[in-house]
């Protein structure tokens, strides 16, 4: 009976030091170190309304705004994850082909063949918020046709926009597709 009782006092001393103290203290060290991103990385408007995440990626189909990648799981952040389909799956060939379609109804200036891919297939998580700075290129004449915004200035929208690899070396350069609607919508009120 001793055995037990000092077994159930140690359990309880680790599963309140594991599961409430590590938690605590990670989650204290992260507010002082990295605020913004222990926060979520939110995006405000002028007026400080919440409007979305840097992390996750939202759902633009209005046609004078910029895309992003095309989302398996429709942005439902809450099961991010994506059918891991090989190149040859019929769903797959589906859904490209239908992406395919699309763009060319409604970028008639662009040709397919100058599509940058991710904006025909979708990430791994299915809810990246980011695209490369070909594919945001790559949509200017649309925008450009239906907001009469010069494409001298979305082109410079874009390159504002762009976060280079970090340290010079890792990642790709991407663009945040919800910071630069937000950038567009400023344009649009000018």
């Amino acid at each position: 009976m001793k055995l037990l009782a000092s077994s159930l006092r140690i359990s309880l001393l680790f599963m309140v030091l594991c599961g409430l103290g590590y938690n605590l203290a990670v989650t204290g060290i992260a507010q002082i170190i990295f605020p913004e991103q222990a926060d979520g990385s939110l995006v405000q408007d002028d007026d400080g309304t919440v409007i979305g995440s840097k992390l996750i990626g939202q759902l633009f189909s209005e046609p004078e705004y910029f895309h992003g990648r095309v989302s398996s799981i429709d942005y439902q952040a809450d099961g991010s994850g994506s059918p891991n389909y090989a190149p040859s799956h019929p769903e797959l060939m589906e859904r490209v082909t239908a992406s395919v379609e699309e763009w060319k109804m409604n970028n008639p200036e662009v040709p397919v063949s100058d599509v940058p891919m991710d904006l025909l297939t979708n990430s791994a998580s299915g809810l990246d918020p980011d695209i490369s700075p070909e594919a945001a290129r790559a949509q200017i004449p649309r925008i450009s046709r239906l907001t009469g915004i010069e494409q001298k200035q979305l082109e410079s929208l874009v390159q504002e926009q762009t976060t280079e690899r970090a340290l010079g070396f890792l990642g790709e350069p991407a663009v945040n597709v919800l910071q630069l609607n937000i950038g567009l919508q400023r344009l649009l009120a000018r």
